[in-house]
Parts: C-alpha cells; structure tokens; sequence
C-alpha cells in the first residue's frame, strides 16, 4: 500500500498530534507499506495564501497509486481542491475537529465549521482518534457513521514513575500552551492551596505565545511563580525524567479529541486530576483519578488538594491508574488497525 501523509509541518512539532502522526508512519513502515509525508507550508488550519498554495503543490505531487491522507489542521486548506478531495480515495485524519478549538473568534470558528463540513462528507474515509469525535462528527458535521474509523492513539512501553520522594507533591502538566489546554484554570486553582507544599512543571511548546506570556504573567499575579516551572518544548531525555519524577499528573482541557498524555500518564502509573473535556474524561478509570467539570476552578482546587495532602490515597489511586495502563493498547496494535481502516 502506498499512503501520502499531507501535514501542516513540520512533522517533528511536540504535540500529541504529531506524536500519533509520527508513530502511526513508522507503524506503517514496518508493516511493509510505502508513506511518503508532505509538510505544508502556511498558517493552519485557518489557511492564508501560502498555505493554500502548498496544499495545491503537494496534491499536484502525489503519485496516482497512493491513499492521500489529509491530517485534519491541514484539512481547510484543501477547500479549493474539494472536487479532486471526491474524485480519488481521499482520506482525512481528525483528531479533533478544528471548528472545536477553543480560543479563537465566532467567525474563524464558523469559516473553520463551514469548511470542514463541506469537505468531510465528500472523503472516501475518515480515520478519528476516540469514539466521541466519531459522535460529534455525525451529529455536527454530516459525515456518514459507515465512513467512519476509530483508531485511538497508541502507548509505547514505559517504567512506572518513582515520584519526587517529597516533600510536598511534584505535579506535571504535558499540553502545548493553548487556551484549550485551560492552564490558566490550572494556576489559578492551585494558587489556593498557598498552605500545602507543592510544585508544578509545564512541558510543552509556546504555540500560542501571546497565550504563553500572559501564563507567565498570571503566575506572578497570582504569587506562585517560584513554585511554578515552564520548560518548553524539552526533549526525549528531559520528559523521560519528568514523568519518572512525578507525583500527579494534571490537566484543565477544555476538549480533548482522545488525551494522549493523560493515557501517558496513567501508563507510568501516575494519578491525575483533569476535567472532562471530550474525551479526556472517559480515559481516566474509578480510583485511578479525579475528573472535574470544564471550567471549574473550584471543584478543580479541592480535587488538587485532596491529592496533594494525602500521599496514601496518591499510592492507592497510583495502583490504580498503573492497573489502568497496562490494559492500553500499544501502537504496534493501532499501525495495523489504521492500515486495515485505509485498505
């Protein structure tokens, strides 16, 4: 099988997304298949003029034998293209609808629904990663449940955390500094726990950087500079040492098309406390964490606390999540399964 990957680029971007991106390519490689990848140029996915114009380069490039399948940020900018999208097996990629994406204005919002629901129908396939993106992409945007495929992301295996050893309570947070990702809810509810002893590191890139300063800001504001840490895009290595550092792992997503570090974390055996936006609450099991309304700073701070405070119910919820992982699938298993949904 040949398979063209048409991506916003690079295809090296630190972000879930890419992240299953790139495991499913090398998943399909190893199967034996052909992928080449196209990285598009231009702002996506609400597309300016050299976006557009990549996206017509690289369809004018593929080779008449290959699947293309369009990542879903790129997806708007193939809009002009739409008769072609429908007249060979076009393929679209959506790990959450860009109309969803919190953050930007009424109008980008609507231009982005109106694309997507133009192009989605017309696709021979389309592969999402959870259950509740099939639903909303039935319900919302018009796409036909039998062209539908769930390929959830998979897990690669990994060493359950050690913790910090104390004191106080080490927490992570691994998002890409968007509002969707609602640090911003995060700080704020921990900056209320001013009495117990914790710490919080945020690993992800700036790809909102007006958004990333104001994080910093709001940190000041709120006193909790000195207990909060921002370290970027960091590396393998790096991430490695944080997850194995780990006392709790902590997200406010306002949506989620699946949650891949949220099911990283519950691989290392970390408790987390989220809120559940999209599919981000059905990943976390009973006992294995704590899920809190969108929103919500209030209930957020409690649930923090009641982690924080207690070590023994960390432990416990600890085994749970541990448990949890175990049962996750690994990406070998989803390569195969994204290539059965492509055949």
């Amino acid at each position: 099988m040949h398979v063209a990957l048409l991506v916003p680029g690079p295809l090296a971007t630190i972000s879930g997304g890419y992240v299953y991106d790139r495991a499913i390519i090398d998943g399909l490689r190893q199967a034996g298949h052909t992928v080449r990848v196209f990285e598009l140029a231009g702002r996506h996915p609400w597309p300016d003029e050299t976006a557009l114009s990549s996206a017509r380069a690289a369809w004018a490039q593929l080779a008449g034998d290959s699947i293309p399948v369009i990542d879903g940020l790129g997806l708007p900018a193939f809009a002009p293209l739409a008769r072609e999208l429908a007249g060979r097996r076009t393929v679209a990629l959506i790990h959450h609808p860009t109309a969803l994406e919190p953050g930007q204005t009424d109008a980008v919002r609507a231009e982005l629904r109106a694309s997507e629901r133009k192009l989605l129908p017309l696709l021979a396939r389309v592969i999402v990663t959870s259950t509740d993106t099939a639903e909303r992409l039935v319900a919302e945007f018009d796409v036909a449940r039998e062209r539908l495929a769930v390929v959830e992301p998979g897990t690669a295996d990994a060493p359950r955390s050690v913790g910090s050893g104390g004191p106080g309570c080490a927490i992570l947070s691994v998002a890409v500094l968007t509002p969707r990702k609602g640090h911003d809810l995060l700080l704020r509810a921990l900056a209320r726990l001013f009495d117990l002893e914790w710490s919080l590191t945020i690993a992800g890139s700036a790809r909102d950087r007006a958004y990333a300063e104001n994080l910093h800001a709001l940190a000041a504001q709120l006193g909790i500079e000195a207990r909060v840490r921002f370290a970027g895009a960091v590396v393998a290595d790096e991430l490695e040492t944080l997850w194995r550092n780990a006392d709790l792992f902590a997200l406010a997503t306002q949506y989620e098309g699946y949650g891949m570090a949220i099911a990283e974390a519950l691989k290392r055996g970390l408790p987390v406390v989220i809120t559940a936006g999209g599919a981000a609450g059905t990943l976390v099991p009973p006992d294995g964490g704590v899920v809190c309304p969108v929103g919500d700073e209030e209930v957020l701070s409690k649930s923090l606390r009641r982690l924080i405070f207690d070590a023994g119910l960390r432990r416990d919820m600890a085994d749970v999540a541990w448990a949890s992982g175990r049962t996750l699938p690994h990406w070998h298993e989803q390569a195969r399964r994204f290539a059965g949904a492509l055949a």
